[in-house]
Order: C-alpha cells, then sequence, then structure tokens
C-alpha cells in the first residue's frame, strides 16, 4: 500500500502533457515570455525572436531530456526514475499527438524566428544550433540512449 498516492496512474508524469489545456498553456507562456523580451528596451526585434527561441529550446532539453525520474511517488518500483520526461510521456509509446505537438513546435518557432531575423548567419546559426539540441533527442532511435554516458545515472 502506497501512503499519499492519490492516483490512479501507474505513473501521473505519462499523461501530464495530454491533459485539458496543456498545449494551450504552453503556447501562452511561449507567447509571454517573447513579449516579455520584446519589452526589453534594449533588445532589437531579432535579438529578441533569438532569445526567445533559445530560452524555450534550453528549457525544453532541461525539462525534457535531462531531468529523469518523476516528482510523484509511483508504485512502478523505480522504473521511471532511470528514464528522462521525454521517455517517460505516454508510456514511451512514439508517435502520438503530444509527441508530435512538443516536436512541432520548436519548427515551427525556429521558422517564426529565421523569418524575424531575415535570415542574419549570426542569429540563423544560433538557432539552428538550438534546434538540432532539441530536436535530435526527440528520434526514436535515440529512445532511452546515452550518448558518451551522460546522464546514464
Amino acid at each position: 500500500m502506497n501512503v499519499g498516492v492519490a492516483h490512479s496512474e501507474v505513473n501521473p508524469n505519462t499523461r501530464v502533457m495530454n491533459s485539458r489545456g496543456m498545449w494551450l498553456t504552453y503556447a501562452l507562456g511561449v507567447g509571454m515570455l517573447h513579449i516579455v523580451l520584446l519589452s526589453i528596451p534594449f533588445f532589437s526585434v531579432p535579438v529578441a525572436w533569438t532569445l526567445t527561441n533559445v530560452i524555450h529550446n534550453l528549457g525544453m532539453y532541461v525539462f525534457l531530456h535531462a531531468v529523469k525520474g518523476t516528482p510523484f511517488e509511483t508504485p512502478d518500483q523505480g522504473k521511471a526514475r532511470l528514464l528522462t520526461h521525454w521517455e517517460q510521456l505516454d508510456y514511451g509509446v512514439q508517435f502520438t499527438s503530444s509527441r508530435k505537438f512538443f516536436t512541432i513546435s520548436p519548427i515551427i518557432l525556429y521558422f517564426l524566428t529565421s523569418f524575424y531575423t531575415k535570415y542574419d548567419p549570426t542569429h540563423f546559426i544560433l538557432n539552428t544550433a538550438s534546434l538540432m539540441t532539441v530536436l535530435i533527442p526527440k528520434l526514436p532511435q535515440l529512445h532511452g540512449v546515452r550518448i558518451f554516458g551522460i546522464n546514464k545515472y
């Protein structure tokens, strides 16, 4: 018996991204980040877009691909503590709607950023590198893979 567990899911971390309003909240959060960066007087529009993209991708990388485990007490006997949030998402099933959304959203932000920075080479390189850091770990071939043993334990 697990005292303090008041949910019916084996791992509630797997369903949180499918909850009602999560995608809208996510999009509004990215929009608010961009508005805050645009309101800083000494940031130009291209710099604000690039910072929005880089901060968003850094946050996605940390929360989805670097941090392992779950904030909930789970009765799965420690299986979730070895997996990142991305690997736990939808119980590891590939190509679900939430996985597609969180794969497409940085791509859309990248296209918007590239357009508003007018494809400036410096911004373009920064934004492309930032996009690759969040897209490559999402590939199904890298599910559970720890490159060079990074984040193994």
